[in-house]
């Protein structure tokens, strides 16, 4: 059965879809087979990826039951996806019958065996886009950065988290906290750090001992529609990134 990750903070500019796209290509050199799911729809996952999201099958209309999943998977060189674009948001609206949280979870139980990881990038709001991905997940990892707005944005979402544990998937989880666009020489990151390692305390969850330091690699990669670890190896924040999945598997060792 696939582990299903969702990747989530309501707060935008926190690195959630570099970290999504960083994640799948990370186990994908380790071997394991990765479904992306982009569940964003300003679709950046998609383009980063170098996925068409436009004249074919993407995420919008697979919740609304429009096609087979299978008819929506686009298989890329570093590993498959599900994209997704701007008619993605009407979504919201157009699907309101009971069960609706449900949506994701049911399509992806086709493919379950098919891949090791399910990883979904999800759109930086509390509707129902992101419960769909937190009511089919196991995990949420939560980017965060070094900053005051982003580190209290972890309690409004574990409000939600919470919510979705109580209605819809008792067994979720957050995997961790992952500190993204750091610079560990200034003082208020090293401040905003500890006060986001308390914030994880209350809700239960660990911050990660790699954090990932700020680079203009990630925005030239993404022009290039290119993965990190392909465009610049040797680069500080693909070299974080490697280290962040030998620690993502690790825990999951665990």
């Amino acid at each position: 059965m696939s582990k299903v990750i969702a990747v989530a903070n309501q707060k935008g500019g926190v690195a959630k879809t570099t970290t999504t796209g960083a994640l799948a290509t990370g186990l994908k050199r380790k071997g394991f087979n990765v479904l992306l799911i982009d569940l964003d729809p300003q679709g950046n996952l998609s383009d980063s990826m170098g996925a068409i999201n436009y004249d074919c099958p993407t995420m919008y209309e697979l919740l609304k039951r429009e096609v087979d999943i299978k008819a929506a998977i686009q298989k890329l060189a570093v590993c498959d996806i599900i994209p997704a674009n701007i008619l993605l948001a009407g979504a919201e609206q157009e699907i309101s019958e009971t069960g609706k949280e449900h949506r994701l979870k049911e399509t992806l139980e086709v493919v379950d065996k098919e891949y090791d990881y399910i990883l979904i990038d999800t759109p930086p709001s509390l509707g129902i886009l992101t419960v769909n991905a937190f009511t089919a997940a196991n995990e949420i990892l939560i980017p965060s950065t070094a900053g005051i707005f982003a580190a209290k944005g972890i309690m409004q979402l574990s409000h939600t988290i919470d919510n979705v544990k109580k209605y819809c998937n008792r067994e979720l989880n957050i995997s961790g906290v992952l500190i993204t666009k750091y610079n560990p020489r200034a003082n208020i990151s090293r401040d905003i750090k500890k006060l986001t390692e308390q914030l994880s305390s209350q809700i239960n969850a660990k911050v990660y001992k790699t954090f990932i330091r700020s680079s203009v690699t990630v925005e030239e990669a993404q022009a290039t529609k290119t993965d990190i670890f392909s465009y610049d190896q040797t680069s500080t924040v693909a070299k974080d990134y490697e280290s962040f999945v030998e620690e993502f598997l690790d825990g999951d060792d665990n």
